[in-house]
């Protein structure tokens, strides 16, 4: 994917991006145009024009320090431009990994910056704890280039002020003969990936002989996220840490090293100054600049792990480690269907949001990205993790092989269930450290996303009732038990408990899958997803004869369950099921998970009737536009909000499965099925990333990348793959 950068070389602070690709948009850039990259703690959006536009900092749901992409003034970031008049970029992975590269190609040269946040090698003595750094690598690599390169924080979500020092290194190494990267494990692999002579015997380097410190001012608030009685969660969601930026240059061929000089720069946000460096590199010449919270502990023992002696060779070790890891982590992968890599991709960026302390998945790592241009006011956090989209990424990594993610998750549910509601039910969502509390508040100095107010954090629906959970949940665990490891006794008695609830509970009106903010209903899904929980706790008692003394009491509920279904959210008249049980003609895209979680058959006629209802497009009653899927009709449906959104990726990938289950009785289907695979994989980013929704021109809605939909995608390939080779084995 390429696009135009920065013209002109002024420094960057003092000009617009003039040819396009922040103009167009008042100063953003579009969502579509950012890679991920990240730690398994926090991750960092950058942009095809080399800037870091959002970043929380240390992990996932502490406060940002870069936020440009809500709020281009304030915000924040940390931008490495080419200076060149006219300049072409180019973004992708390193192969089968999550360091990403930004190329910049123009007439006099073309240079690369590669970013990555340090993952430990495998397996390995020297190098097996990580370096919570962010790295930021910049290299030539054919002819000559000048860069900018500023960096303005903004801690605490832009709210908080920082004082900056630029401190002398004094004990700096001159640019000397280094001979470390020939010296290094796996040179063969470093210079295959890495534009990188490892075998030059002339490769010079020095270390920074400036650091830049930035300071921020103690802070504290008494609403919103981080006001919570769990200690664990107050400190990482309340986590305002001094941060330093340091740098080592290196060459190759017996060149002189380029000189960098940061300097002092104000910042428009009036929160503090920011750091500038304007550079030349020449091909050969390489620079990392590493940016991380400063060490709080002076032990000898903490410094060594935490705080090693910079050098090229330790910089480059790290990018190696990281590559390693994630190379190892991918090879696991047993999918090698049609899609191999779009569902590789998905995998990685799924593992990308797993936080490693837990095993917990963040629906997504951003907050507040607008599911519709304009006050609508659909702006929510996603940086915590929903039962529903942890249970689904289980599932998904399990239907690949990834098994010890699958441990690792029950592990978490384990946890949650020693601490049900009073009720005996779960929340929808949980803190990355199992937490309840996650107030929403307005942060109302940030302008939001193309100006699109209110910029929130925190979640106000996590006491929201969302009965689907339930069937969700006890689907991926049933799943964990046959394809993974077989459920403990104990494990057992806390499934056993939500089934016990659900059965107590299933004929509550509750807010649905898609957690609207109106009046609760009978949601259709919410109800077959009651249904699924109690099935697949039967199933569970069959296959393993588990204990159970209600078994009549939840084969009656089942039974009840499915033809209350069959019967009050079937519309005889239009043919179709409908979205609740109150509201008759309302279509909802959620009831194409019925073949899929096996409520019905993929043939079954009520069920055929209402998916060829939902390709319709919306003007003729459907849920369907140029073979993209909206979830409901916004302007009909009463869910408490205003404003119209964008068609839902995660249910265009539900209808190509769907559409693969019915094709038993037409094959045809499956042909369509392909396409919209094919064609929704189009509306993927330029390195296979998906937002939650896509808009009218094809444009990026909502929170990024976001896990929903990556899941929804591997499911999608993985059972559209399996319905081609039975066709054709068939055939």
């Amino acid at each position: 994917m390429s696009g135009s950068c920065p013209a002109t070389g002024v420094p960057s602070r003092h000009r617009r991006l003039s040819d396009g690709m922040r103009d167009a948009l008042n100063g953003y850039l579009p969502i579509d145009q950012y890679g991920l990259i990240g730690n398994l703690h926090t991750a960092a959006l950058v942009g095809m024009d080399g800037s870091i536009d959002f970043m929380c900092w240390p992990e996932f749901d502490s406060p940002s320090v870069f936020c440009r992409l809500l709020d281009k003034n304030k915000g924040g970031h940390f931008a490495i431009t080419p200076a060149c008049a006219s300049t072409t970029c180019k973004q992708q992975y390193l192969p089968f990994s999550n360091v990403l590269a930004t190329k910049f190609l123009c007439e006099d040269g073309v240079g690369v910056v590669t970013d990555f946040m340090h993952r430990p090698r495998p397996r390995s003595r020297s190098h097996s704890h990580m370096m919570p750094w962010l790295v930021r690598s910049v290299e030539v690599i054919r002819g000559e280039m000048t860069f900018d390169m500023e960096c303005f924080p903004a801690f605490d979500y832009a709210r908080t002020p920082h004082a900056l020092q630029i401190d002398e290194i004094h004990d700096a190494d001159p640019c000397v003969p280094a001979r470390h990267a020939a010296e290094a494990e796996n040179s063969v692999f470093q210079s295959v990936f890495l534009h990188w002579d490892t075998t030059d015997q002339n490769t010079e380097s020095y270390n920074g002989t400036e650091r830049a410190v930035f300071t921020p001012d103690k802070c504290e608030h008494d609403v919103g996220l981080g006001v919570t009685s769990n200690e664990a969660d107050r400190a990482a969601q309340t986590a305002v840490h001094e941060m330093d930026l340091r740098y080592v240059v290196g060459c190759m061929g017996g060149g002189s090293c380029p000189r960098i000089k940061l300097t002092a720069s104000d910042h428009g946000s009036g929160l503090g100054q920011g750091v500038t460096s304007q550079f030349t590199l020449s091909e050969g010449m390489r620079v990392f600049f590493i940016m991380r919270s400063t060490p709080d502990e002076c032990s000898d023992m903490y410094l060594a792990k935490y705080d090693p002696a910079l050098s090229m060779k330790y910089a480059e070790t790290l990018l190696e480690d990281t590559l390693l890891y994630w190379l190892g982590w991918i090879r696991s992968c047993t999918y090698f269907g049609r899609w191999l890599e779009n569902v590789e991709r998905s995998a990685l960026i799924l593992k990308l949001l797993t936080y490693e302390p837990t095993g917990a998945v963040v629906a997504a790592v951003t907050f507040s990205l607008p599911e519709a241009i304009g006050d609508a006011g659909r702006n929510w956090d996603y940086r915590f993790t929903w039962v529903r989209d942890s249970a689904f990424t289980m599932y998904a990594f399990m239907r690949l092989g990834l098994t010890k993610e699958a441990k690792q998750y029950m592990g978490f549910v384990r946890a949650l269930c020693q601490e049900k509601n009073p009720d005996g039910g779960l929340q929808i969502m949980y803190t990355l450290r199992g937490g309840r509390e996650m107030a929403e508040l307005e942060l109302e100095h940030l302008e939001g996303y193309r100006a699109c107010a209110p910029v929130r954090i925190g979640n106000g629906a996590a006491d929201h009732l969302q009965l689907d959970i339930y069937g969700e949940l006890l689907d991926a665990v049933y799943l964990y038990n046959k394809f993974s490891q077989p459920l403990s006794f104990d494990e057992w008695v806390d499934i056993r408990a939500l089934v016990d609830y659900v059965c107590d509970n299933y004929n509550q009106p509750d807010m649905g899958i898609w957690e609207v903010r109106g009046m609760r209903q009978n949601f259709t899904y919410s109800k077959v997803q009651c249904w699924v929980a109690i099935d697949r706790g039967l199933r569970l008692v069959d296959k393993r004869d588990f204990p159970c003394r209600n078994k009549d009491r939840w084969q009656h509920t089942r039974d009840t369950l499915y033809e209350e279904i069959m019967e009050r959210a079937w519309n005889p008249e239009l043919e179709m099921f409908t979205q609740s049980y109150e509201h008759h003609e309302m279509l909802d895209a959620a009831v194409l998970a019925m073949p899929l979680v096996f409520f019905c058959a993929g043939t079954d006629p009520r069920f055929v009737k209402t998916m060829r209802r939902i390709m319709l497009p919306p003007h003729r009653g459907g849920l369907t536009a140029n073979n993209l899927v909206f979830r409901y009709n916004a302007v009909e449906t009463d869910d408490g909000l205003s404003g119209e959104e964008g068609t839902f990726s995660l249910c265009t990938f539900w209808l190509a499965e769907a559409l693969s289950r019915a094709s038993k009785a037409d094959v045809t289907l499956l042909y369509k099925a392909q396409v919209i695979i094919d064609e929704m994989i189009m509306y993927g980013n330029h390195v296979g990333l998906f937002s939650e929704e896509i808009d009218k021109a094809g444009k990026h809605l909502g929170n990024f990348p976001q896990a929903f939909t990556h899941i929804a995608l591997i499911s999608a390939a993985y059972n559209v793959d399996r319905a081609l080779k039975s066709s054709n084995h068939h055939s």
